[in-house]
C-alpha cells in the first residue's frame, strides 16, 4: 500500500456516510446510488484493510479504526479549503463552521443569548450548538470546543476553567406568597414544592457534601432532564428550583431565596490544538472566554456572590443618582 494514494473522492463518500449515519442518506446527499456508495466504502475498507463501520438498529456505526479515520478527512477537507479561500483572497480565516458542545445549561442560558454579537463581528461563521448530557468526544470531532463539569485528563485536549457556578432555591413571587413562611436553610426544603433537573441526581457526588445531604431529605416535586421545563414550572408558580446564580439575570422575575448556596460547581471549556489554530476557534475560545471574565459579571467567581447583592447594588446606584444634588452659590 506504500505505493498508492488514497482516494479522495472515497475518503469523501465515507465522511457523508459517517455524518448522517446512513448509506442512503449519504447516497441522496452526493446524488449517487446506494450500491455505489457502498461499493465505494467497500473498496475503502480493503485498501485500509480495516472495517470502518458496523451496521445495527441505529444505522452505520463508527468503529474505533472509522472515528480516527474521520477525524483525518475532516482535517484533509478543512486543509482544501483553506488553500483555496487564501488563494483567492475570500476570506480572513474567519468563515466556516464551529460547534459547541454544552450540557442543558450554560450552553443554552449563558452563551447562546449573547452569539448575535458575535456573527455581527463575524457574519460568515456558522455556529452550532449541540446540547446533550454526555460531554463531547472532541478528538472524534463530535464538537470543536465544549463546556463541560470535569477537566480534561487526555493530553490532547486542552483546557481553562471558565469559573464556577453557584447553586440556589429560585421560586415565583407567587409561589411565595402563597406560602405561610419561606425556607431558611436547606434543611426545611422539605416542606416546599421542589424543582429538580435529572443531571444534579445522576451528577449529586460532583456537589458539596450538603447537596448530597440534600437529595436524602427532600421528595423532589418534579424531576425533568429538560431546563426549558423546570423554569418554566418555577416561574408559574410550580414551586422551587435548585438553579445556577445566573439565572438572576436570565430571568429578573424570579426571586432568589435568602439563603447561602446549595452547592459550588466548576466547569471548563476544553478544545484541541487543531481548534485553537484554526482563526475561527481561536476567536470563538476567546470570545467564550470573556463571557465569563469575572470583571464582566460576578456570577462565576469561586466565592459566592447572592443574587440579592446584585440587587442592593442597583438599588443603591439608582438612589445616588435620582437623589438632588446642592450646589454653592
Amino acid at each position: 500500500m506504500t505505493n498508492q494514494r488514497i482516494d479522495w473522492d472515497k475518503l469523501r463518500v465515507f465522511k457523508v456516510v459517517a455524518e448522517l449515519g446512513s448509506m442512503t442518506s449519504a447516497a441522496a446527499r452526493l446524488r449517487e446510488s446506494p450500491p455505489t456508495v457502498s461499493r465505494k466504502i467497500d473498496e475503502l475498507e480493503e485498501f485500509l484493510s480495516s472495517k470502518l463501520f458496523t451496521r445495527s438498529t441505529r444505522g452505520m456505526e463508527l468503529t474505533e479504526t472509522g472515528k480516527t479515520v474521520l477525524r483525518y478527512a475532516r482535517q484533509m477537507e478543512e486543509s482544501a479549503n483553506e488553500v483555496l479561500s487564501k488563494a483567492i483572497g475570500k476570506t480572513d480565516g474567519t468563515e466556516g463552521r464551529i460547534t459547541i458542545g454544552s450540557g442543558d445549561g450554560v450552553g443554552p442560558y449563558w452563551i447562546a443569548p449573547r452569539l448575535a454579537e458575535f456573527q455581527t463581528a463575524h457574519p460568515r461563521a456558522q455556529v452550532r450548538m449541540h446540547v446533550k448530557a454526555e460531554e463531547p468526544d472532541l478528538l472524534n470531532d463530535e464538537a470543536d470546543i465544549s463546556i463541560q463539569f470535569t477537566e480534561p485528563r487526555d493530553p490532547e485536549i486542552i483546557s481553562h476553567k471558565l469559573g464556577t457556578l453557584h447553586y440556589i432555591g429560585f421560586a415565583s413571587r407567587e409561589y411565595l406568597d402563597a406560602q405561610t413562611s419561606q425556607p431558611s436553610s436547606m434543611f426545611e426544603y422539605h416542606q416546599y414544592r421542589c424543582i429538580l433537573h435529572e443531571s444534579y441526581v445522576q451528577q449529586v457526588e460532583r456537589w458539596a457534601p450538603k447537596a448530597h445531604e440534600l437529595k436524602k431529605m427532600i421528595d423532589f416535586a418534579f424531576v425533568t432532564n429538560s431546563a426549558s421545563a423546570m423554569i418554566t414550572l418555577c416561574r408559574r408558580g410550580g414551586g422551587i428550583a435548585l438553579l445556577p446564580t445566573y439565572h438572576q439575570d436570565v430571568y429578573p422575575d424570579l426571586v432568589a431565596l435568602d439563603m447561602s448556596e446549595v452547592a459550588p460547581i466548576q466547569f471548563w471549556i476544553a478544545y484541541t490544538e487543531q481548534t485553537r489554530r484554526s482563526p475561527l476557534g481561536n476567536l470563538m475560545i476567546e470570545w467564550i472566554k470573556s463571557l465569563f471574565d469575572k470583571q464582566v459579571s460576578p456570577w462565576f467567581t469561586d466565592e459566592f456572590y447572592h443574587p440579592k447583592q446584585r440587587i442592593e447594588a442597583e438599588a443603591e446606584f439608582d438612589e445616588s443618582v435620582s437623589a438632588p444634588r446642592v450646589t454653592g452659590t
